[in-house]
């Protein structure tokens, strides 16, 4: 029984997840005099990590299903922008704001889905085409209706507690949005038959079109999932801060797919899971906020940053392999 459970948690995709973030937090400790106290309460890292992995959650979800998204660079700012104009400039109810962030988000994501189950252009040359155009967009509409590429936006107060608010002062609320949304993409992937639908559509797209699974209507779902999940963080931003700029969003591309391999998802797709997607924010996070909790010189943090980013992401890869050549023996 022992060795069932043990062969089963090192088949878990968040394994070699666990495994980075461990050995991130050491790394720190012992080389860099970091301080668990001081690195476990400060809010930098964690608040990078929420609105990080806010964004992750639907795109894990995605590349598990065999898709990417990168058009998030953009649609952050379209989510910001998009609440600043009609709520900031023209002043209408937050609530307007809000429905036309959701809009844009689901606007964008509908476009990416429909071109990527009606032709046979990648999702990445899609999105990156959707991703050049939303940032035109962005910076011609904020110019022509505001003649401006920033805007003030002044939220009401129930708006500010719930999207864009500071728990004691320094925890950004969105944390809370974070964690519920793990909940619930846990459940939905893990828990139903949709999550099995996607990890099947990512392993073999075709015989999961054979067994029935509507691959087409699932594909666009996730991707306006996506998009209206970096619109709604560029909105947290906009309320949190009181303002919003066309320029931004670009390194969550970067940040985003690598926070989602170091959590064990395989870029061809049909692998991974939603603690893994969380824990692969966390780690990414530690590792780009942590060295500023530790003696190491600044000037060697991208360095620092990429050996560890690229450490984490072949361990985990090693000990997936380990996982799936395990072999556990039998009872004589």
């Amino acid at each position: 029984m022992n060795g069932f459970s043990i062969g089963h948690f090192v088949r878990r995709p968040e394994f070699g997840a666990v495994l980075s973030f461990v050995a991130v937090i050491a790394f720190y400790v012992a080389f860099g005099g970091a301080s668990l106290g001081a690195l476990f309460g400060a809010a930098s890292w964690i608040n990078f990590a929420a609105n990080l992995g806010i964004v992750a959650l639907p795109v894990g979800l995605l590349m598990i299903a065999g898709e990417l998204d990168i058009s998030i660079g953009a649609m952050i700012p379209a989510g910001s922008m998009t609440i600043a104009i009609l709520s900031g400039y023209y002043e209408l109810p937050i609530v307007i704001g809000m429905l036309g962030v959701l809009a844009i988000g689901v606007a964008v994501g509908l476009v990416n889905g429909l071109l990527a189950v009606r032709t046979s252009v990648p999702s990445l040359i899609i999105t990156l085409g959707t991703l050049v155009a939303v940032q035109g967009l962005v910076l011609a509409g904020s110019v022509i209706l505001t003649g401006a590429a920033s805007v003030p936006l002044n939220a009401p107060g129930w708006a500010k507690m719930v999207f864009g608010d500071l728990i004691h002062g320094k925890f950004q609320v969105i944390i809370l949005w974070w964690l519920a949304l793990t909940v619930v993409f846990g459940f939905v992937l893990h828990a139903t038959r949709y999550g099995n639908w996607i990890v099947a559509m990512g392993g073999d797209e075709v015989s999961a079109r054979n067994a029935g699974i509507p691959t087409d209507r699932l594909r666009i779902v996730l991707f306006i999932l996506s998009s209206t999940a970096a619109s709604f963080v560029g909105m947290c931003g906009a309320i949190l801060f009181n303002s919003a700029q066309v320029s931004g969003g670009m390194n969550y591309i970067f940040n985003t797919v690598v926070s989602i391999v170091v959590g064990g998802v395989l870029l061809t797709g049909g692998f991974g899971s939603v603690a893994g997607i969380f824990l692969g924010a966390l780690t990414f996070a530690v590792v780009s906020q942590g060295i500023y909790f530790t003696d190491i010189d600044r000037n060697w943090s991208n360095l620092i940053i990429g050996v560890m980013l690229m450490a984490a992401v072949l361990m985990n890869n090693t000990f997936r392999q380990m996982a799936l050549s395990f072999v556990p023996k039998k009872n004589k």
